[in-house]
């Protein structure tokens, strides 16, 4: 057994779900496919060439892999990090550290194994600040010089696996100031091209206004954008503190990042809606235009605007959160009319019963209907329906 595993299991770190890592002289795959068939587990060949196939459990995965070299201590000379070059041997329960992985694990040190290993895959660059920041560990000075030397090489990996590296520093406050020290290290340069100091700072400023919205949104925040998308609402917040300002730009860059649709909408919405948070005084309509706009994205958007205001106005996260708070009761409010409308008529109803083609033209009097109805003008489906009469013929 070798890699995450064995590092997590010396530092006594538990994790619901087991990611385990074997390395085999010979045969990786006919193991595997053997187990996979006896455990009736699943069975995935990750890479016929250098024979690493995973058994997928329903609480765990396990990788095995083709030994590299002649020995279980050359594979593991050809890794990232000395902490992760640490072998463990299930029959002989005998540690095989011959990088002195265990001493950094001590010392909370994270230790390039050569600067050739981390230009042979520079994913691994990425990497260094991911795992510093889940591990609370320092990168060691000559890892660092090192990794600041090859960061343009990372220009070179595929951008859908250094998005995953970005996603987990971006799902939680210990990421914030390694996101930061990869900008700094020249990093992040090339992926996002608009990223200033002061976006950086802008991460920080996310992170205190989360939790000062934890009351009314923590839960929310920590969600995922969709089932299949695995980054945050938090995570969005903190993209949209990355890219250019104005969301048509950012919608260029995170294209190139290969970002899905959805995280590409909820960073343009946005970016786009949290700076009309500020203006007061909103009438119903434009209230009722604005959530109807943002949608589940309504808790990033606050987020923004909180963060914005600590950091521009230079007034507490509190203070600036009494200015949104009215459109947040709205939100919290499930029977709000105007945050979450209910349909009195359908767009069928209004074709059958005016008599009127499909065209938006239904789409813009169900609108109107809304808006009414949350006005309190009209309460009844023959209200509606009434009201919307009124308004083609006038």
């Amino acid at each position: 057994m070798v890699g995450g595993a064995v590092r997590d299991a010396i530092l006594g770190r538990t994790r619901e779900y087991w990611d385990l890592d074997f390395v085999i002289p010979s045969d990786a795959v006919k193991v595997a496919r053997a187990i996979a068939k006896h455990y009736q587990a699943g069975f995935v060949l990750l890479d016929a060439e250098r024979k690493i196939a995973r058994v997928v459990f329903p609480q765990a995965t396990a990788d095995f892999a083709q030994q590299e070299g002649n020995s279980i201590e050359t594979d593991l000379h050809r890794r990232d990090f000395t902490i992760n070059a640490i072998a463990y041997n299930p029959h002989t329960q005998e540690i095989i550290d011959p990088l002195q992985g265990c001493a950094d694990l001590q010392q909370g040190l994270l230790r390039m194994i050569s600067p050739a290993n981390l230009k042979d895959d520079p994913l691994r660059l990425m990497r260094a600040y991911r795992q510093a920041a889940q591990l609370s560990f320092k990168i060691e000075p000559t890892t660092q010089a090192t990794i600041c030397a090859l960061a343009s090489s990372i220009t070179t990996v595929a951008a859908e696996r250094v998005r995953t590296e970005i996603g987990y520093l971006l799902a939680s406050p210990q990421g914030t100031p390694w996101l930061a020290n990869a900008g700094k290290d020249g990093l992040l340069t090339d992926l996002f091209k608009n990223a200033t100091g002061e976006s950086f700072e802008k991460l920080a400023a996310v992170d205190t206004a989360a939790a000062i919205l934890a009351p009314q949104f923590g839960t929310e925040l920590q969600q995922y954008v969709r089932d299949t998308v695995k980054t945050t609402w938090l995570g969005i917040a903190k993209l949209a503190c990355l890219v250019h300002p104005h969301p048509e730009v950012a919608e260029i860059e995170l294209q190139e990042l290969t970002y899905s649709r959805a995280e590409i909408r909820a960073v343009m919405t946005a970016l786009k809606l949290f700076p009309q948070l500020k203006s007061s005084n909103k009438s119903i309509r434009e209230q009722y235009l604005l959530f109807l706009e943002a949608g589940n994205v309504f808790p990033t958007i606050v987020l923004l605007a909180v963060a914005q205001d600590t950091l521009v106005e230079a007034i507490s996260g509190d203070k600036s959160l009494l200015v949104y708070s009215p459109l947040v009761s709205r939100y919290l409010n499930p029977d709000d009319l105007v945050a979450h409308p209910t349909q009195l008529v359908s767009g069928k109803d209004l074709m059958v019963t005016l008599k009127i083609p499909a065209s938006p033209v239904v789409g813009e009097l169900l609108t109107e209907i809304a808006i009414a109805q949350a006005e309190g003008k009209i309460a009844t489906a023959e209200a509606a329906i009434e009201f919307a009469r009124q308004i083609l013929e006038n």
